[in-house]
């Protein structure tokens, strides 16, 4: 999810499960853990969790499975499962599937890989800190200006790391160096311009976010140039996706706990299946099954009947639809005005 402004005095009448600000910042708790991993690896373990954690976390399925994937399955079940829903946003679904249908076209015959990967990948690490952003502007308040400036100099940041990242083999050294170069000169700018934006932050829990949002760039960054590559996706994807399913989860509990209203629910209630674990439950073993045997079930069935297969039809076509529609539908479906917010409050 990619929440907007909030308010820890926001208050709906059909909630009865708060969002937690507390539990959301300990969530943070993730960038000390990965650091003091780092840092054992270093004085204890002869640096064998960097020789032998996998360089990018999509090298093996396992991750695929329990980060980005599954989230954006949960917020397309949501979407598409709550009829209500569906109807009141259809007219966006239609038009982002026709552009995102145009896009992929036109980006294939005319845009190279790797600038049309940039884009992507720009509006992966947007989405992701926008959301973090998003929910520490309510508690930290601050000025318009302030907070465009960290979180786009956050963003612009991110991204250097991304790229690093995942596009470091295609990359020369110099051109690895100077990334790196870039991406430092935007940390000390993101920190300089933090310390100048906490003034306006008048207690010392906005400030903790403030700083939580700002660390998970800044960690990021040093994991990335020490080469944990893996620590350094970990850092920021585990927080942005925990926190979307505690925004799902406390919305699902306070729409269907007491009388469910789609089939999914109906079917769980009738099964004694919690409401807290349907929506965690079917999107992970969602992912499972689409990440691991996807590509081989849709291969089969075109050879069959079509004699070829088709290149990634699952984890590449609808995984990357799913994945654009969700960073797209995100940005409006959690404001103030939506449908989901009348199931969503919040608490310190």
């Amino acid at each position: 999810m990619s929440a907007q402004s909030i308010s820890t005095h926001e208050v709906s009448a059909h909630a009865t499960v708060a969002v937690s600000f507390k539990l959301l910042l300990g969530l943070y708790a993730i960038i000390p853990a990965c650091l003091l991993l780092r840092l054992f690896d270093n004085w204890f373990w002869h640096d064998y969790l960097q020789y032998n954690l996998p360089s990018s976390p999509y090298h093996f399925i396992l991750f695929q499975i329990m980060f980005g994937t599954p989230h954006i399955i949960a917020s397309a079940i949501v979407l598409v499962s709550n009829t209500e829903y569906l109807n009141h946003y259809k007219r966006h679904v239609i038009l982002m599937t026709l552009a995102i249908s145009v896009a992929y076209f036109v980006g294939n015959l005319f845009i190279p890989y790797r600038a049309l990967y940039v884009i992507v990948a720009s509006w992966t690490v947007y989405h992701v800190l926008k959301q973090q952003h998003g929910i520490a502007r309510g508690i930290c308040r601050l000025p318009n200006r302030d907070y465009n400036v960290v979180l786009w100099l956050s963003v612009a940041a991110g991204l250097c790391v991304y790229i690093g990242i995942f596009l470091r083999q295609g990359l020369t050294a110099d051109q690895t160096g100077w990334l790196k170069v870039v991406a430092t000169l935007l940390c000390l700018a993101l920190t300089v311009s933090t310390i100048k934006a906490q003034h306006h932050v008048h207690t010392s829990f906005g400030r903790w976010f403030l700083w939580s949002n700002v660390l998970l760039v800044l960690s990021s960054f040093y994991l990335y140039v020490q080469q944990y590559y893996f620590l350094a996706i970990l850092v920021p994807r585990f927080v942005h996706d925990a926190t979307a399913y505690v925004f799902y989860v406390s919305h699902d509990y306070n729409k269907h706990h007491a009388q469910p209203k789609n089939f999914i629910y109906r079917y769980a209630e009738r099964c004694g299946v919690h409401v807290f674990v349907v929506l965690p439950v079917i999107s992970f073993v969602l992912a499972f099954v689409l990440q691991a045997y996807g590509d081989t079930v849709v291969n089969a069935i075109t050879q069959l009947f079509f004699g070829t297969e088709f290149y990634r039809v699952i984890t590449v076509g609808l995984l990357g639809y799913l994945a654009l529609m969700h960073y797209y539908t995100e940005a409006f479906t959690w404001k103030g005005d939506s449908p989901y917010r009348q199931f969503i409050t919040f608490k310190k």
